[in-house]
């Protein structure tokens, strides 16, 4: 097959070399040649951010902030270029802006629960149908506590936003928040962000997105977007678990309070009252994951050493080939067909159960998704499904991995049918 007519290998890279610094592709599962294709779920992590954290913890571990002392110092200064640097990569103007949080699933229950607390009574929250679980209940317990009003968004009939439903949604609600995934964790949807928030800022609405499954995607620039909240993780952007990013615009992250207390993000402290420090800090209590902050830093210079838009267009090629082969395969149903796609592909199979799919292709070492990949609404209520398949590339993957995981799935069908 000629692959540049699928978008190309990615010219001037050589991807077999990308791949070896990534040792865990290299291991053998269930006796065969591992095929990771779990990429929305968690991406692995190179040998240089392995390194990075080794290299923390080997020379300079201290806790940040708090003390006077040498190694203090310098840990305090590593984390903070990490947020300084991180700012950058999505063109944030301020790194006070930038928060640590444990993940994409803590930044948006922090802001829901905050902008909630904020606003006292009759809270207004507007998400898509197609988001994770993780961007939709947050908004809906919000507005069910504030006694407030929680709206769904639905789709059109490929899977992108109605714009139409949209608008009508945004005019006749109390404004608040629209929380929205950048790319979906099911479909693949490229939602166009721009436009989406025009849209609600034109009628009062704030803007939050969830930006997990973008990032190593999509380019993001909070400040051309110009939306009120933006949230990422590491360990889906080739970083460590258990770190990840609230961007807030500053001034509205000074004025919301806080969901969690402790040390560091205290200002003044007395028996009658406390005050709180600004942002960043006063998002960040207790001691930060500041290892993961540094390796999540690590891992965005190493993206961005293989040139952002090359990567992408080699994923793209990825996705593209397994799209078109899967449309080949008997009895395969691909769950959306969007305007445009990225990261992701789902599929059901007919008289096959996700699971069992997903269990013998584990056999064949071929690593995917299966269930209802925490959008139950999504394919519940839109597609009237139970769960499906889903395979998620990245760029250490390669065209003939594509293809093994095709012929996995052409004979664990096979055994299913038996």
């Amino acid at each position: 097959m000629n692959c540049s007519k699928e978008g190309g290998r990615g010219e001037g890279t050589n991807w077999e070399s990308v791949r070896l610094q990534f040792p865990i592709l290299s291991q053998r599962v269930n006796g065969r040649s591992l095929v990771y294709l779990d990429n929305a779920a968690t991406t692995q992590i190179p040998e240089c951010v392995l390194n990075a954290i080794n290299q923390h913890y080997h020379d300079c571990n201290a806790n940040v902030h708090r003390a006077t002392h040498e190694l203090s110092s310098r840990s305090t200064s590593s984390f903070e270029r990490a947020r300084n640097n991180i700012a950058q990569f999505i063109g944030a103007q301020s790194s006070n802006s930038i928060v640590f949080t444990r993940g994409t699933t803590d930044s948006l229950n922090m802001i829901a629960a905050s902008l909630a607390m904020q606003s006292g009574s009759g809270f207004s929250a507007l998400v898509s149908a197609m988001e994770h679980h993780s961007n939709f209940v947050p908004w809906q317990q919000a507005a069910l506590q504030t006694g407030g009003v929680f709206n769904v968004i639905p789709l059109d009939s490929k899977g992108d936003i109605d714009l139409g439903a949209y608008v009508e949604l945004l005019e006749k609600n109390p404004a608040g928040v629209v929380s929205l995934a950048h790319v979906s964790n099911v479909l693949g949807t490229v939602n166009p962000l721009k436009k989406l928030i025009t849209l609600a800022h034109q009628r009062g609405w704030m803007v939050a997105v969830d930006a997990a499954q973008s990032v190593r995607h999509e380019p993001v620039d909070v400040t051309e977007l110009d939306c009120e909240f933006l949230c990422f993780s590491g360990h889906k952007t080739m970083g460590p678990t258990g770190i990840g990013v609230l961007y807030g615009k500053e001034e509205l992250l000074n004025e919301l309070p806080p969901v969690a207390f402790g040390g560091e993000m205290v200002d003044v402290v007395r028996s009658s009252h406390t005050t709180f420090e600004r942002a960043p800090l006063r998002f960040e209590a207790g001691t930060p994951n500041y290892v993961g902050a540094i390796a999540l830093s690590s891992a965005l210079n190493y993206l961005k050493s293989l040139d952002l838009k090359n990567l992408r267009r080699r994923e793209h090629a990825l996705l593209q080939r397994a799209e078109r082969l899967l449309s080949e395969v008997e009895g395969v149903r691909i769950v959306g067909s969007p305007c445009k796609r990225a990261g992701v592909i789902s599929f059901t199979i007919e008289g096959s159960h996700s699971f069992d799919i997903a269990t013998l292709m584990d056999k064949m070492g071929v690593a995917i998704r299966s269930g209802s990949q925490c959008a139950q609404p999504l394919l519940n209520e839109t597609y009237s499904l139970g769960n499906a398949v889903r395979i998620s590339p990245a760029f250490y993957n390669t065209f003939e991995e594509i293809d093994a995981a095709i012929y996995a799935l052409e004979r664990a069908i096979s055994i299913c049918r038996r």
